[in-house]
């Protein structure tokens, strides 16, 4: 890993076996997952680590795909679990073409630390690099504790991810139109007069009112049943290292 590699922790107060379950399970694993669209095993041989596509749709009318190999492991003796997994894409739009990374379930007396790490290496030259710096890796960092905390709304709270991601778009909603509101009724100051005798009052109440409106549009918490990346560590709070089981992939990959 670089010192590029992003790092999403989320503490989730579940079942490890649950967690386990819900995140190398691809069926259940692509329901919270904003990075991926779609995951299929592929068949493998028993002593053989797990192949699988995936697809991410990241236009209506554009889907990249690609392939990988992980292993996990469930039985440590520290009580911990591990999983990981090499990919990569051909898709010459997508711009990873190859990457690694792992996921670990620390299980503490409130429930699991569930932690990643991963990194990529961006095609398409330097401007590959300048996209992936300035726009695309802090996208995948959002996107990636995003998700984490939609896992850990299903686990906690029973909020499917179908349904936590209508409360995000409800609420993305309900801030944009307040801030649309807010920024209109500034701008509409020397209209205050048609009100007559109203117009000193609405005058002087109305833009600190606006501007607590849009304030609180723009820095107020998200609602307890909505998603919210800010909700995740991403730095870790010690020196981490890959696990060794993400170099027994290397001949694999």
């Amino acid at each position: 890993m670089t010192s590029k590699a992003l790092y999403i922790e989320a503490h989730i107060r579940a079942d490890l076996d649950e967690l386990w379950a819900r995140t190398q399970d691809p069926a259940r694993h692509q329901r919270w997952d904003l990075r991926f669209t779609r995951i299929d095993y592929l068949p493998r041989a028993a002593d053989e680590p797990q192949r699988f596509r995936y697809a991410t749709r990241v236009l209506p009318f554009l889907t990249v795909s690609g392939t990988g190999v992980s292993a996990g492991e469930k039985e440590r003796p520290d009580g911990t679990r591990t999983s990981a997994l090499r990919f990569s894409s051909p898709h010459p739009l997508s711009l990873i073409a190859e990457g690694s990374g792992y996921w670990r379930y620390v299980p503490d007396a409130d429930g699991v630390r569930f932690l990643t790490g991963y990194d990529y290496r961006p095609r398409w030259g330097v401007f590959g690099a300048l996209a992936d710096r300035v726009l695309f890796r802090p996208l995948m960092g959002w996107a990636t504790a995003w998700s984490f905390d939609r896992l850990r709304l299903w686990l906690e709270r029973g909020i499917t991810p179908e349904r936590a991601l209508l409360n995000w778009l409800t609420e993305l909603a309900v801030r944009a139109l307040v801030l649309t509101v807010g920024c209109s009724g500034l701008g509409l100051g020397s209209r205050v007069g048609l009100l007559g005798p109203l117009a000193p009052a609405v005058a002087y109440l109305c833009p600190p009112v606006l501007l607590v409106a849009i304030s609180l549009a723009l820095f107020k918490t998200p609602l307890s049943r909505t998603p919210a990346a800010r909700r995740c560590r991403r730095t870790p709070p010690v020196r981490v290292r890959a696990p060794r089981l993400l170099r027994t992939l290397e001949n694999w990959s």
